[in-house]
């Protein structure tokens, strides 16, 4: 009996120790290291997006990123909104992308119909990415005294309109973990509704 509750009392202390860890201030979070946006360009699909507050890409949504000669990114994205909570359409959108002095953290204004409903310039950090199968970016738009966020937002991509891939799946989640976003994510469908 004894060994069991020792056995409980020391799972629980590591359990403790742990959540006690875990660091979810924005300013600790990583990003991709040795960002190459010229890798980084090209056609992604979001398979997955954890929401922020107010009007928001539904599903269908794809996103395509360009780099300018000049070194400047720019992306165009397309996905259904829901407006007045009855009409749905297909918005285009067009975001310009600014350098910072991390090559993975841009600060990004966005150009078209959400621009009118959503004021403002968001961050736009890749997390990670291997370029060929997967990335995953995250937005913090207001933080907490503490540091933490209070409203973010986060994409899953995939090259491939079917989703990723199951090693793909498991890299993405501890990284959906490292943001303190685990769980907040629903997928995305592609049904072909703004082709």
């Amino acid at each position: 009996m004894a060994m069991k509750v020792l056995g409980l009392l020391l799972a629980l202390g590591f359990l403790g120790s742990s959540l006690a860890e875990r660091d979810c201030r924005v300013s600790s979070f990583e990003v991709k290291k040795d960002f190459d946006k010229q890798r980084y360009a090209g056609v992604w699909y979001a398979v997955a997006k954890k929401d922020p507050e107010g009007l928001f890409l539904l599903d269908n949504i794809i996103a395509s990123f360009t780099v300018e000669a000049d070194g400047k990114m720019t992306a165009t994205a397309k996905g259904r909104v829901r407006l007045m909570e009855k009409m749905e359409l297909c918005a285009d959108m067009v975001g310009t992308f600014k350098d910072t002095r991390d090559p993975a953290k841009f600060r990004m204004k966005y150009h078209g119909l959400l621009a009118f409903l959503e004021k403002g310039t968001d961050d736009h950090w890749v997390v990670d990415t291997d370029y060929n199968t997967y990335a995953i970016t995250y937005a913090c738009r207001k933080q907490n005294p503490d540091g933490t966020c209070n409203d973010s937002y986060s994409f899953v991509f995939s090259r491939d309109i079917n989703g990723l891939t199951p090693e793909a799946q498991r890299i993405v989640r501890r990284k959906q973990e490292e943001i303190c976003l685990e769980r907040k994510y629903r997928t995305v469908a592609h049904n072909g509704y703004c082709l």
